[in-house]
């Protein structure tokens, strides 16, 4: 596997996959990876022959009171890891590469709407700083095709709306959430948590899946959304917030809506964690 931090070297490489008629998958990551992470990578494996992955620890998305700087980063091992799975690159730009006259005066992509919602009211300006570091890397390595996880399922959604509206040539490959054996999302903020604290963690999926089931007997969202609350609440987590969406585009739903997703994002500890299930009502 290459390593590279120059835009110059990560460019001629991609250049020269094109030029042999190479298809290039993308993967961007923050690090710390995880078997979701990996996932992604085995998955870009089936679309293209060349697979590209990047590490950036991206500052524009974390506000001054998040933790950009104990966010973890373990880099011999992401190496290690990305090497298995099959990647041929590794981008890992530093930040005076990704922002050269400084992060305040930096152009910044904005996607109204989906990007003010549920993590966006939480985490204000969080997704103009997603917008813009993945609209970047993908003018950066200019790949066919680009991979995200569902766990951050309003991301997925901001970018999907991003490429479209930039017309970027680059299709968005969406995965399903990778899950530890008891339920819990696979997130690197996991490793922030106690043991005790990890052993309450995946009553977020518990929850969820108890939703999903009540929403599909015809539990209207708002009691459905209050059972959650209720059962993270009495495992002692601190819910941020409990919303039933449709799917394809965040928006409230009515009775005719069928294709719903529940979010949720609560507080454990020193962990901000997220999570979600998309359903069906049967008509």
């Amino acid at each position: 596997m290459h390593i590279v931090e120059l835009l110059d070297d990560l460019r001629g490489q991609c250049r020269a996959w094109r030029a042999a008629g190479e298809r290039i998958a993308f993967v961007p990551t923050m690090g710390n990876l995880h078997e979701g992470h990996i996932t992604l990578i085995r998955e870009a494996r089936k679309h293209a022959p060349r697979v590209v992955a990047s590490i950036f620890v991206n500052p524009l998305q974390f506000s001054p009171t998040e933790d950009l700087a104990a966010y973890p980063r373990t880099p011999e091992r992401d190496a290690a890891l990305l090497t298995d799975a099959g990647c041929d690159l590794l981008f890992t730009p530093g930040v005076d590469t990704i922002y050269p006259h400084g992060q305040e005066t930096h152009t910044r992509v904005e996607v109204p709407g989906v990007s003010d919602l549920l993590c966006g009211a939480s985490r204000p300006g969080h997704f103009i700083g997603v917008a813009t570091i993945v609209c970047k890397l993908l003018n950066m390595v200019q790949p066919d095709l680009a991979l995200f996880g569902e766990k951050d399922f309003q991301q997925c959604l901001v970018i999907r709306r991003m490429v479209a509206d930039l017309a970027l040539p680059v299709a968005i490959i969406t995965v399903p959430t990778v899950r530890e054996a008891d339920g819990l999302a696979m997130s690197s903020r996991n490793g922030y948590l106690t043991a005790a604290e990890r052993a309450r963690a995946p009553v977020i999926h518990r929850a969820l899946t108890a939703a999903a089931q009540e929403l599909c007997a015809g539990t209207a969202p708002p009691e459905a959304e209050a059972q959650v609350i209720a059962a993270i609440a009495d495992a002692g987590l601190r819910p941020d917030y409990v919303s039933v969406r449709r799917a394809v585009d965040l928006g409230q739903p009515t009775a005719a809506d069928r294709d719903l997703v529940i979010l949720a994002a609560a507080y454990l500890g020193r962990a901000r964690l997220i999570d979600n299930l998309r359903l069906i009502r049967p008509n």
